[in-house]
């Protein structure tokens, strides 16, 4: 049965994007790309924003931009890059909050990195921000599976995605001074689907979850398991890619389990804007909420087996 562009099973939780809403979601990417552009080409006028830096193998630590890192992904034989930014304030002598912000479908760590008002934020408020590609622009971070994609794509590229991000979080906390009790995840459309699945899979990490326009392909068996982690969530009621409906669903299944849930719904709103609407509200949450213990037997991390480059 074909749905329409904004029909979702709540029941199951899948998003459902037929082809002219499909072309509508890359339109809205290539539009996301340019606005960004043009977005830190003024910060850059105005100072609002600190600096992206170019890619770079090298990697090395500068408070105050956004830089790229490397490591060697032993188990894809790939060498992966992740963007990474520091509050000015970062000399390695304390410990930092973490935020670990998970990108949308066709995007990259440098868009999700760079929206409007997320450095700054990280920066006014002392957070170190990483954002890991997930192997690639549409890997969903193990939230469809282990599975494959498309084209080239490798047959586990699930697992593959999945395993970059946990890959990436050890590498930060191993180089970096991070607080273990105030680690948060941050996503938006596939990375808000990304967010949740990671936070139902390894609930002993998470400090708190912003899921933004969460595109969310699993059912609500799961979330039960994160029920200590505080969800912020966000959802424009005129979003065309994912339905209002199913968010306001999770919504209410995460209030039925008492869970310390902050939901925004948008009036008006669609899918791409909402992303950085609420950056203030999100902080604010964030800054009031620790690691709390789990209810339930955590799943075990993948084993790395990868290098940091310098």
């Amino acid at each position: 049965m074909i749905h329409s562009h904004d029909e979702v099973s709540s029941r199951r939780g899948l998003l459902s994007i037929p082809g002219s809403a499909f072309w509508q979601f890359r339109l809205l990417q290539c539009g996301i790309a340019a606005l960004l552009i043009v977005m830190t080409a003024a910060g850059h006028v105005c100072g609002d924003e600190p600096e992206a830096e170019p890619a770079s193998a090298q990697g090395q630590l500068e408070p105050g931009k956004v830089i790229t890192r490397t490591y060697q992904f032993q188990a894809a034989a790939k060498e992966m890059q992740y963007a990474l930014y520091l509050p000015k304030t970062y000399d390695g002598t304390k410990s930092f909050p973490l935020i670990v912000a998970l990108h949308g479908l066709g995007s990259n760590p440098w868009q999700v990195i760079n929206y409007p008002g997320l450095t700054a934020q990280a920066e006014q408020h002392g957070y170190i921000v990483v954002a890991p590609m997930g192997y690639n622009e549409r890997g969903w971070y193990g939230s469809r599976g282990t599975g494959g994609g498309r084209g080239d794509d490798p047959q586990n590229l699930g697992e593959l995605s999945e395993q970059d991000v946990m890959n990436v979080l050890r590498i930060v906390r191993e180089d970096l001074q991070i607080d273990g009790d105030r680690i948060f995840l941050y996503g938006h459309s596939m990375g808000g689907g990304g967010s949740l699945h990671l936070a139902m899979k390894y609930p002993e990490i998470w400090a708190g979850m912003t899921l933004i326009a969460p595109a969310i392909w699993t059912g609500q068996e799961r979330l039960k398991n994160a029920r200590q982690i505080p969800a912020f969530i966000v959802q424009g009621d005129k979003d065309r890619l994912v339905s209002v409906k199913m968010v306001r669903d999770w919504v209410r299944r995460m209030q039925e389990l008492k869970m310390d849930v902050d939901y925004r719904e948008i009036a008006g709103g669609g899918h791409l804007l909402v992303a950085w609407q609420e950056f203030d509200a999100i902080f604010e949450f964030y800054n009031k909420r620790k690691r709390d213990k789990p209810t339930v037997a955590p799943a075990a991390p993948p084993v790395a087996d990868d290098k940091a480059s310098p």
